[in-house]
């Protein structure tokens, strides 16, 4: 019997992107599903939560200045109802007093958008799977 290297779906991690710049989600998505994950996206924090309340993730990339509903409150409603999701702050906000409120809330890591290539966010990203 031959061995084939095939991944199945269930062998894939899921990422939820919640992010509000249309520019960025469409390039990270590419850059994660080329990586080998199934990606979903959220252009709010309303849309993340529905997701998040639907769905399993492995990884959420979570903007903190988004519409409707914040990064901040995603992170409280998720350490709130103990979804079991791995977090990582993906902002322009670079105040210390925002990374430490972000990681209070439950956030593994917090990247600085404006400080990392999209290649370095990826990278980052595979060092928690």
């Amino acid at each position: 019997m031959a061995e084939t290297d095939s991944t199945t779906s269930e062998d894939k991690k899921r990422i939820l992107i919640a992010e509000d710049e249309k520019a960025i989600i469409s390039v990270l998505s590419i850059k994660l599903e080329s990586s080998g994950f199934i990606v979903d996206k959220a252009m709010n924090g309303k849309e993340a939560l529905e997701l998040l309340q639907k769905n399993e993730y492995d990884l959420v990339l979570l903007d903190l200045i988004m519409p409707i509903v914040n990064g901040f409150e995603v992170l409280e409603y998720v350490k709130e109802n103990n979804i079991d999701a791995k977090i990582i702050v993906t902002s322009n906000l670079g105040q210390e007093e925002d990374v430490k409120k972000a990681e209070g809330l439950g956030a593994l890591d917090y990247f600085v958008k404006s400080d990392m290539t999209l290649s370095q966010i990826v990278e980052g990203i595979k060092k928690y799977q």
